[in-house]
Protein backbone atom coordinates (compact mmCIF):
# COMPACT_ATOMS: atom_id res chain seq x y z
CA UNK A 1 0.00 0.00 0.00
CA UNK A 2 1.37 3.39 -0.65
CA UNK A 3 1.86 5.48 2.95
CA UNK A 4 1.98 8.67 1.14
CA UNK A 5 -1.58 8.26 -0.49
CA UNK A 6 -3.04 6.97 2.94
CA UNK A 7 -1.46 9.86 4.84
CA UNK A 8 -3.20 12.15 2.00
CA UNK A 9 -6.41 10.83 2.51
CA UNK A 10 -6.19 11.26 6.12
CA UNK A 11 -5.47 14.54 5.53
CA UNK A 12 -8.39 15.40 3.63
CA UNK A 13 -10.60 13.38 6.22
CA UNK A 14 -9.45 15.29 9.43
CA UNK A 15 -12.14 18.07 9.10
CA UNK A 16 -14.22 14.92 9.27
CA UNK A 17 -12.86 13.42 12.49
CA UNK A 18 -13.00 16.52 14.21
CA UNK A 19 -16.67 16.76 13.27
CA UNK A 20 -16.95 13.13 14.73
CA UNK A 21 -15.15 13.69 17.45
CA UNK A 22 -16.81 16.96 18.68
CA UNK A 23 -20.26 14.76 17.75
CA UNK A 24 -19.36 12.57 20.54
CA UNK A 25 -17.78 14.94 23.02
CA UNK A 26 -21.41 16.73 23.09
CA UNK A 27 -23.52 13.68 23.75
CA UNK A 28 -21.11 11.40 26.25
CA UNK A 29 -22.26 8.00 27.53
CA UNK A 30 -20.93 6.48 30.79
CA UNK A 31 -19.58 3.36 31.15
CA UNK A 32 -21.98 -0.07 30.87
CA UNK A 33 -24.86 2.59 29.94
CA UNK A 34 -23.40 3.39 26.43
CA UNK A 35 -26.70 2.97 23.63
CA UNK A 36 -26.01 5.69 21.19
CA UNK A 37 -22.17 5.91 20.81
CA UNK A 38 -22.49 2.14 19.84
CA UNK A 39 -25.01 2.94 17.32
CA UNK A 40 -23.21 5.99 15.75
CA UNK A 41 -19.90 3.61 15.55
CA UNK A 42 -21.80 0.96 13.60
CA UNK A 43 -23.17 2.96 11.92
CA UNK A 44 -20.20 4.60 10.20
CA UNK A 45 -18.83 1.28 9.73
CA UNK A 46 -21.72 -0.34 8.04
CA UNK A 47 -21.78 2.76 5.51
CA UNK A 48 -18.61 1.57 4.18
CA UNK A 49 -19.05 -1.81 3.50
CA UNK A 50 -17.48 -3.91 6.45
CA UNK A 51 -18.51 -6.83 8.37
CA UNK A 52 -19.75 -5.24 11.45
CA UNK A 53 -20.66 -7.06 15.04
CA UNK A 54 -22.63 -5.26 17.17
CA UNK A 55 -23.32 -5.96 21.29
CA UNK A 56 -20.36 -7.40 21.47
CA UNK A 57 -19.68 -8.11 25.34
CA UNK A 58 -22.35 -6.18 25.69
CA UNK A 59 -22.19 -2.74 24.19
CA UNK A 60 -19.10 -3.19 22.04
CA UNK A 61 -18.53 -3.25 18.13
CA UNK A 62 -16.45 -5.15 16.06
CA UNK A 63 -16.46 -4.03 12.14
CA UNK A 64 -13.93 -5.92 10.11
CA UNK A 65 -12.18 -4.99 6.63
CA UNK A 66 -10.87 -7.14 4.59
CA UNK A 67 -8.02 -6.47 2.25
CA UNK A 68 -7.58 -7.60 -1.28
CA UNK A 69 -4.46 -8.96 -0.84
CA UNK A 70 -3.65 -11.94 1.91
CA UNK A 71 -1.76 -11.30 5.46
CA UNK A 72 -2.18 -11.13 8.90
CA UNK A 73 -5.26 -10.28 10.58
CA UNK A 74 -4.70 -6.88 12.72
CA UNK A 75 -6.84 -5.70 15.26
CA UNK A 76 -6.80 -2.01 16.43
CA UNK A 77 -8.84 -1.19 19.55
CA UNK A 78 -10.30 2.05 20.25
CA UNK A 79 -12.42 2.85 23.72
CA UNK A 80 -15.96 5.60 23.54
CA UNK A 81 -16.79 6.01 27.55
CA UNK A 82 -17.07 9.21 28.61
CA UNK A 83 -16.75 9.72 33.11
CA UNK A 84 -18.60 11.06 35.37
CA UNK A 85 -17.59 14.73 35.59
CA UNK A 86 -19.21 18.02 35.08
CA UNK A 87 -17.83 19.61 32.09
CA UNK A 88 -16.13 23.20 32.90
CA UNK A 89 -14.77 23.78 29.24
CA UNK A 90 -15.83 27.21 27.26
CA UNK A 91 -15.54 25.26 24.29
CA UNK A 92 -18.60 25.29 21.49
CA UNK A 93 -18.57 21.82 21.76
CA UNK A 94 -19.13 20.99 25.50
CA UNK A 95 -20.81 18.37 26.86
CA UNK A 96 -24.99 18.56 26.51
CA UNK A 97 -25.31 15.46 29.48
CA UNK A 98 -25.15 17.23 32.76
CA UNK A 99 -22.44 15.87 35.17
CA UNK A 100 -21.05 13.73 32.40
CA UNK A 101 -18.08 14.58 29.78
CA UNK A 102 -15.08 13.15 28.00
CA UNK A 103 -12.23 13.82 29.93
CA UNK A 104 -10.14 11.01 28.92
CA UNK A 105 -10.28 11.29 24.92
CA UNK A 106 -11.81 8.22 23.90
CA UNK A 107 -13.75 10.51 22.03
CA UNK A 108 -10.91 11.17 19.92
CA UNK A 109 -9.93 7.84 20.44
CA UNK A 110 -13.46 6.60 18.34
CA UNK A 111 -13.15 9.64 15.65
CA UNK A 112 -9.67 9.08 14.80
CA UNK A 113 -9.93 5.22 14.35
CA UNK A 114 -13.10 5.54 12.45
CA UNK A 115 -11.53 7.51 10.18
CA UNK A 116 -8.44 5.68 9.60
CA UNK A 117 -11.13 2.61 8.76
CA UNK A 118 -12.50 5.11 6.10
CA UNK A 119 -9.23 5.68 4.41
CA UNK A 120 -8.18 2.35 4.43
CA UNK A 121 -11.23 1.27 3.37
CA UNK A 122 -10.70 3.64 0.20
CA UNK A 123 -7.55 1.63 -0.62
CA UNK A 124 -8.71 -1.73 0.28
CA UNK A 125 -7.34 -3.15 -2.75
CA UNK A 126 -4.20 -2.24 -2.12
CA UNK A 127 -4.28 -4.01 1.76
CA UNK A 128 -2.56 -6.53 2.64
CA UNK A 129 -4.73 -9.54 5.40
CA UNK A 130 -7.35 -8.37 7.34
CA UNK A 131 -8.36 -5.36 9.79
CA UNK A 132 -10.30 -5.96 12.65
CA UNK A 133 -10.99 -2.72 14.55
CA UNK A 134 -12.53 -2.68 18.23
CA UNK A 135 -14.98 -0.17 19.46
CA UNK A 136 -14.82 -0.82 22.92
CA UNK A 137 -17.22 0.12 25.96
CA UNK A 138 -16.71 0.67 29.22
CA UNK A 139 -13.32 0.98 29.97
CA UNK A 140 -13.26 3.52 32.52
CA UNK A 141 -15.30 1.46 35.08
CA UNK A 142 -14.58 -2.18 36.19
CA UNK A 143 -14.23 -4.59 35.32
CA UNK A 144 -14.44 -3.17 31.82
CA UNK A 145 -15.58 -4.09 28.72
CA UNK A 146 -12.49 -5.79 27.24
CA UNK A 147 -12.40 -9.06 29.15
CA UNK A 148 -16.41 -9.08 28.13
CA UNK A 149 -15.75 -8.47 24.25
CA UNK A 150 -12.78 -11.27 24.52
CA UNK A 151 -14.62 -13.91 25.72
CA UNK A 152 -17.34 -12.53 23.72
CA UNK A 153 -14.57 -13.57 20.36
CA UNK A 154 -13.66 -10.01 19.46
CA UNK A 155 -10.57 -11.88 18.99
CA UNK A 156 -10.79 -14.46 17.00
CA UNK A 157 -8.61 -15.04 14.18
CA UNK A 158 -6.53 -11.98 15.38
CA UNK A 159 -2.61 -12.47 15.20
CA UNK A 160 -1.85 -8.76 17.01
CA UNK A 161 -3.01 -5.92 18.71
CA UNK A 162 -2.43 -1.99 18.79
CA UNK A 163 -3.98 0.78 20.04
CA UNK A 164 -3.07 4.02 21.43
CA UNK A 165 -3.77 7.03 23.47
CA UNK A 166 -4.24 10.39 23.40
CA UNK A 167 -2.45 12.26 25.95
CA UNK A 168 -3.33 15.94 26.50
CA UNK A 169 -0.27 16.63 29.03
CA UNK A 170 1.73 15.17 26.48
CA UNK A 171 3.63 17.63 23.79
CA UNK A 172 1.83 17.28 20.41
CA UNK A 173 3.86 15.76 18.00
CA UNK A 174 5.60 13.48 20.73
CA UNK A 175 4.87 9.95 20.60
CA UNK A 176 6.27 7.82 23.57
CA UNK A 177 6.68 3.78 23.61
CA UNK A 178 7.68 1.27 26.28
CA UNK A 179 8.78 -2.18 26.19
CA UNK A 180 7.44 -4.62 28.96
CA UNK A 181 5.33 -3.09 32.28
CA UNK A 182 3.70 0.19 30.75
CA UNK A 183 0.66 0.69 32.45
CA UNK A 184 0.11 -0.64 36.53
CA UNK A 185 -2.54 -3.11 37.90
CA UNK A 186 -5.28 -0.97 38.96
CA UNK A 187 -7.57 -2.40 42.11
CA UNK A 188 -9.03 -1.02 45.08
CA UNK A 189 -10.10 -1.80 48.71
CA UNK A 190 -13.41 -1.17 51.02
CA UNK A 191 -12.40 -0.92 54.85
CA UNK A 192 -15.40 -0.34 57.12
CA UNK A 193 -14.08 0.15 60.74
CA UNK A 194 -17.14 -1.01 63.29
CA UNK A 195 -16.18 0.51 66.91
CA UNK A 196 -18.54 1.75 69.59
CA UNK A 197 -21.07 5.63 69.41
CA UNK A 198 -20.74 8.23 71.92
CA UNK A 199 -20.72 11.27 73.29
CA UNK A 200 -17.66 13.67 72.43
CA UNK A 201 -17.65 14.60 76.29
CA UNK A 202 -17.05 10.91 77.03
CA UNK A 203 -14.66 9.32 74.62
CA UNK A 204 -13.78 6.62 77.80
CA UNK A 205 -16.77 5.08 77.40
CA UNK A 206 -16.60 4.77 73.51
CA UNK A 207 -14.44 3.11 70.41
CA UNK A 208 -13.79 6.06 68.31
CA UNK A 209 -13.58 4.26 64.06
CA UNK A 210 -12.16 7.96 63.66
CA UNK A 211 -9.09 7.86 65.71
CA UNK A 212 -8.79 4.19 64.56
CA UNK A 213 -8.83 5.10 60.94
CA UNK A 214 -6.72 7.75 60.96
CA UNK A 215 -4.18 5.58 62.62
CA UNK A 216 -5.58 3.54 59.57
CA UNK A 217 -4.39 5.84 56.98
CA UNK A 218 -0.82 6.36 58.17
CA UNK A 219 -0.20 2.46 59.37
CA UNK A 220 -1.01 2.05 55.35
CA UNK A 221 1.82 3.74 53.97
CA UNK A 222 4.24 1.84 55.72
CA UNK A 223 3.27 -1.42 53.34
CA UNK A 224 4.82 0.47 50.74
CA UNK A 225 7.61 1.94 52.02
CA UNK A 226 8.83 -0.64 54.81
CA UNK A 227 6.72 -4.13 53.20
CA UNK A 228 7.74 -4.07 49.02
CA UNK A 229 11.00 -3.54 47.94
CA UNK A 230 12.70 -0.09 46.98
CA UNK A 231 13.56 -0.82 43.21
CA UNK A 232 9.92 -2.03 43.02
CA UNK A 233 7.18 0.60 42.18
CA UNK A 234 3.83 0.27 44.21
CA UNK A 235 1.26 3.02 45.55
CA UNK A 236 -1.46 2.21 48.26
CA UNK A 237 -4.08 5.94 48.57
CA UNK A 238 -6.77 6.15 50.44
CA UNK A 239 -9.37 8.11 48.11
CA UNK A 240 -12.29 8.44 50.60
CA UNK A 241 -12.47 8.59 54.54
CA UNK A 242 -16.46 8.59 55.57
CA UNK A 243 -17.81 8.66 59.39
CA UNK A 244 -20.32 11.57 59.60
CA UNK A 245 -21.79 12.39 62.90
CA UNK A 246 -23.09 15.54 64.32
CA UNK A 247 -19.95 17.78 66.13
CA UNK A 248 -20.54 16.56 69.38
CA UNK A 249 -20.69 12.73 68.57
CA UNK A 250 -17.97 9.81 68.79
CA UNK A 251 -18.58 8.15 65.46
CA UNK A 252 -19.43 4.71 65.94
CA UNK A 253 -18.39 3.55 62.02
CA UNK A 254 -16.07 4.54 59.34
CA UNK A 255 -15.47 3.97 55.88
CA UNK A 256 -12.29 3.77 54.29
CA UNK A 257 -12.08 3.29 50.13
CA UNK A 258 -8.72 3.65 48.02
CA UNK A 259 -6.31 2.26 45.32
CA UNK A 260 -3.32 0.29 44.96
CA UNK A 261 -1.07 0.64 41.85
CA UNK A 262 1.44 -2.45 41.14
CA UNK A 263 2.84 -3.85 38.09
CA UNK A 264 4.30 -7.09 39.24
CA UNK A 265 1.91 -9.94 40.17
CA UNK A 266 4.18 -10.88 43.30
CA UNK A 267 3.98 -7.24 44.54
CA UNK A 268 0.63 -7.07 43.78
CA UNK A 269 -0.16 -10.20 46.40
CA UNK A 270 2.80 -8.58 49.16
CA UNK A 271 0.36 -5.42 49.51
CA UNK A 272 -2.66 -7.20 49.18
CA UNK A 273 -1.06 -9.80 52.22
CA UNK A 274 0.06 -6.90 54.12
CA UNK A 275 -2.44 -4.44 54.14
CA UNK A 276 -5.22 -7.33 55.28
CA UNK A 277 -2.47 -7.90 58.13
CA UNK A 278 -1.99 -3.72 59.12
CA UNK A 279 -6.10 -3.42 58.86
CA UNK A 280 -6.45 -6.48 61.28
CA UNK A 281 -3.05 -5.16 63.53
CA UNK A 282 -5.14 -1.74 64.31
CA UNK A 283 -8.10 -2.80 64.79
CA UNK A 284 -7.63 -5.35 67.27
CA UNK A 285 -4.93 -3.37 69.11
CA UNK A 286 -8.04 -0.44 69.67
CA UNK A 287 -10.45 -3.53 70.02
CA UNK A 288 -12.97 -2.94 67.25
CA UNK A 289 -14.25 -4.94 64.42
CA UNK A 290 -13.44 -4.34 60.83
CA UNK A 291 -14.80 -5.42 57.28
CA UNK A 292 -11.84 -5.49 54.81
CA UNK A 293 -12.10 -6.03 51.01
CA UNK A 294 -9.50 -5.62 48.11
CA UNK A 295 -10.88 -5.99 44.33
CA UNK A 296 -8.66 -6.61 41.62
CA UNK A 297 -9.08 -4.78 38.95
CA UNK A 298 -7.33 -4.47 35.33
CA UNK A 299 -3.95 -6.31 35.54
CA UNK A 300 -0.70 -4.59 34.94
CA UNK A 301 -0.12 -3.92 30.85
CA UNK A 302 2.58 -5.20 29.70
CA UNK A 303 3.75 -4.85 26.22
CA UNK A 304 5.32 -7.27 24.04
CA UNK A 305 9.09 -6.71 23.34
CA UNK A 306 8.90 -7.08 18.88
CA UNK A 307 5.92 -5.47 18.40
CA UNK A 308 7.00 -2.77 20.70
CA UNK A 309 10.50 -2.37 19.29
CA UNK A 310 8.98 -2.58 15.82
CA UNK A 311 6.38 0.38 16.68
CA UNK A 312 9.13 2.85 18.26
CA UNK A 313 10.92 1.93 15.10
CA UNK A 314 8.47 3.51 12.14
CA UNK A 315 6.88 6.12 14.24
CA UNK A 316 9.53 8.85 13.75
CA UNK A 317 8.42 8.41 10.05
CA UNK A 318 4.99 9.49 10.39
CA UNK A 319 4.19 13.12 9.42
CA UNK A 320 3.19 15.25 12.46
CA UNK A 321 5.71 13.17 14.69
CA UNK A 322 8.38 15.47 16.02
CA UNK A 323 9.99 12.96 18.58
CA UNK A 324 9.61 9.12 19.44
CA UNK A 325 10.55 9.00 23.55
CA UNK A 326 10.93 6.26 25.59
CA UNK A 327 7.63 6.73 28.16
CA UNK A 328 7.82 6.44 32.02
CA UNK A 329 6.16 3.58 33.84
CA UNK A 330 2.46 5.29 34.08
CA UNK A 331 0.38 4.17 37.64
CA UNK A 332 -2.81 4.95 35.35
CA UNK A 333 -4.52 1.97 34.91
CA UNK A 334 -6.31 0.73 31.05
CA UNK A 335 -7.73 -2.76 30.12
CA UNK A 336 -6.13 -2.91 26.66
CA UNK A 337 -3.65 -4.77 29.53
CA UNK A 338 -6.14 -8.09 28.74
CA UNK A 339 -5.88 -7.72 24.90
CA UNK A 340 -2.11 -8.46 25.55
CA UNK A 341 -2.53 -11.53 27.34
CA UNK A 342 -4.36 -13.32 24.25
CA UNK A 343 -2.00 -11.93 21.73
CA UNK A 344 0.48 -10.05 21.09
CA UNK A 345 0.88 -6.45 20.36
CA UNK A 346 1.73 -3.04 22.02
CA UNK A 347 0.34 0.27 23.41
CA UNK A 348 1.86 3.51 22.65
CA UNK A 349 0.91 7.03 23.75
CA UNK A 350 0.77 10.39 21.10
CA UNK A 351 0.85 13.63 22.65
CA UNK A 352 -1.85 16.08 22.29
CA UNK A 353 -0.92 19.19 23.84
CA UNK A 354 -1.05 22.14 22.05
CA UNK A 355 2.28 24.22 22.53
CA UNK A 356 0.05 27.51 22.63
CA UNK A 357 -1.45 26.70 26.38
CA UNK A 358 -0.60 28.05 29.47
CA UNK A 359 -1.95 24.98 31.03
CA UNK A 360 -2.83 21.24 29.97
CA UNK A 361 -5.31 19.74 32.68
CA UNK A 362 -5.06 15.68 32.88
CA UNK A 363 -7.14 13.43 32.48
CA UNK A 364 -9.81 12.72 34.06
CA UNK A 365 -10.00 16.63 34.96
CA UNK A 366 -13.24 18.58 34.49
CA UNK A 367 -11.71 21.33 32.22
CA UNK A 368 -9.25 18.04 30.00
CA UNK A 369 -9.59 19.07 26.14
CA UNK A 370 -7.19 17.88 23.56
CA UNK A 371 -4.82 19.80 20.34
CA UNK A 372 -7.31 17.86 17.78
CA UNK A 373 -4.13 17.79 16.04
CA UNK A 374 -3.08 14.97 17.96
CA UNK A 375 -5.92 12.75 16.47
CA UNK A 376 -4.46 13.15 12.90
CA UNK A 377 -1.25 11.75 14.03
CA UNK A 378 -2.79 8.76 16.32
CA UNK A 379 -4.18 8.08 13.22
CA UNK A 380 -1.65 8.03 10.70
CA UNK A 381 0.59 6.17 13.13
CA UNK A 382 -1.50 3.30 13.64
CA UNK A 383 -2.04 3.19 9.59
CA UNK A 384 1.43 2.73 9.30
CA UNK A 385 1.93 0.31 12.24
CA UNK A 386 -0.79 -1.43 10.43
CA UNK A 387 0.54 -1.04 6.40
CA UNK A 388 4.09 -1.84 7.64
CA UNK A 389 3.12 -4.94 9.96
CA UNK A 390 1.52 -6.63 7.22
CA UNK A 391 4.29 -5.84 4.44
CA UNK A 392 6.82 -7.61 6.99
CA UNK A 393 4.39 -10.54 7.77
CA UNK A 394 4.02 -11.18 4.40
CA UNK A 395 7.79 -10.86 3.69
CA UNK A 396 8.81 -13.22 6.19
CA UNK A 397 6.41 -15.96 5.53
CA UNK A 398 7.61 -15.78 1.71
CA UNK A 399 10.82 -16.33 3.05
Amino acid sequence: MNLEKLYETLDQLYDEMVDSRRHLHMHPELSFEEVETPKYVANYHQLLGHDVRTEVGGRGVVAKLVGGKPGPTIALRADFDALPIQELTDVPFKSKVDGVMHACGHDGHTAELLVLAKALNSLQDELEGTVVFIHQHAEEYQPGGAIAMIEDGCLEGVDVIFGTHLQAVRPYGEVSYRVGPTMAAADRFHITIKGKGGHGAQPHLSKDSIVVGAQLVTNLQQVVSRRVSPIEAAVVSVGNFVAKNAFNVIADTAQLDGTVRTFKEDVRDLVEKEMERVVKGTCQSADVDYEFSYLRGYPSLVNHKEETEFVASILGEVPGVEEVTESPLQMAGEDFSYYLQHVKGSFFYTGARNPEWEEAYPHHHPKFDLDERGMLVAAKCLGKVVVEYAKKEVKEAVN
